[in-house]
């Protein structure tokens, strides 16, 4: 058994992959078979398929993984590739492994060429991803939807407690002087005890979220999903009601949906002047979902109580953006899925999805 085989053997056998995940491991052991898909043939060791790697500091197990059976290069820096360069050097390349900070598009779908067979990203999310033109080209695209779902539900978790109690703005009074006493009324916030709270997008961050509430007492926990979970609303003592009602009654206002057309923007003025002026909203979603303007405006005015965004729009935000002179706003850098054991599990399935769909074989996630 070689090195690498080895190493991912011993991780399987603790248990901490699904048992599909140690299927596509057996399956991706190098032999010498020619592997048909509906668009490509390609044999192991006739010649090594060459992938594209959008940044040099992903976890080193999924890198290694590739390397056994690929000709690999790489952006060697720890930040995103810069367009000019991902265009220069994609050519040729029958796999990229990338981020949601590289957008794939016709322009580089075209740069690529022919030979490109797989798209692999180390994210839940594929916005930054032409679906569309990529199933047009036969370009299979995986993803890593599962594994990030409890790093994020605890996030969101945290943020909102955060955001709840002013923890950030209570610790900037203990360092710039602000703390002089205890008193019985400075820096209150909010609890979520008795409080009812609302989640919009109810899939599997939603339902986590919901569960890890629980514990902390709201009188209610309800939510707005696409379908129907009547089942799942039951079995979680949850209640599923329509988004007006989310709206105009949640304290506390979770944004745990996908970024899609129907959702984008979705949250603006009319949407916040509707919400009750005590409500805080957190979103750990995409910064697409709220209309970021408005959102701004809100918090000015008195619309809402607070915000709390590990999401926005841009990524990074930039340092005169308004948000960061709001003390009811708690801004993170995009870290729901940022614990080490999800990372270096993002970066693995990404590489067996890059490896499964180059053999024309089931990947563990695929859009």
């Amino acid at each position: 058994m070689n090195p690498v085989f080895r190493q991912l053997s011993a991780v399987l056998s603790s248990g901490s992959l699904r048992r599909g995940t140690i299927r596509l491991a057996n399956n991706l052991r190098p032999q010498r078979t020619v592997f048909q898909s509906p668009h490509r043939t390609f044999c192991c060791f006739e010649m090594k398929p060459k992938v594209y790697v959008t940044r040099n500091d992903y976890a080193r197990i999924g890198l290694d993984l590739l390397r056994e059976e690929c000709d690999i290069s790489l952006w060697d820096e720890a930040y995103p590739v810069p367009r000019d360069e991902f265009l220069k050097n994609v050519a040729g390349k029958d796999a990229i492994y990338c981020s949601l900070n590289d957008r794939i598009d016709k322009e580089l779908l075209d740069q690529a060429g022919p030979n490109l067979k797989v798209i692999s990203t180390i994210s839940v999310g594929y916005d930054h991803i032409d679906v569309k033109e990529c199933k047009q080209r036969g370009i299979r695209i995986g993803y890593t939807p599962d594994v990030l779902t409890d790093a994020t539900a605890e996030l969101t978790v945290a943020l909102l407690l955060a955001t709840a109690r002013r923890m950030l703005e209570a610790n900037k009074q203990v360092h710039t002087g602000g703390w002089k006493s205890w008193s019985p009324m400075w820096m209150c916030g909010k609890s979520v005890k008795n409080s009812v709270v609302g989640i919009f997008g109810f899939g599997r961050i939603g339902q986590e979220v919901a569960k890890r509430l629980v514990p902390f007492k709201p009188s209610r926990i309800q939510f707005t999903s696409r379908t129907d979970k009547f089942l799942t609303a039951e079995d979680l003592n949850v209640t599923q009601v329509p988004f007006d009602e989310l709206v105009e009654t949640s304290d506390f206002l979770i944004i745990a949906c996908s970024y899609n057309v129907e959702t984008a923007n979705l949250f603006n003025d009319a949407v916040f002047s509707r919400m009750k002026q005590s409500a805080i909203l957190i979103n750990t979603s995409r910064g697409g979902v709220v209309e970021q303007h408005d959102l701004i405006h809100a918090l000015r005015a008195g619309k809402i109580q607070a915000a709390g965004l590990d999401v926005t729009t841009p990524e990074p935000l930039p340092l005169d953006n308004p948000l960061l002179t709001l003390p009811n706003v708690v801004v993170l850098p995009h870290i729901g899925s940022a614990d080490i054991e999800t990372r270096i599990e993002m970066s693995r399935i990404t590489a067996c999805n890059i490896l499964a769909g180059l053999k024309g074989i089931k990947m563990l996630s695929e859009v």
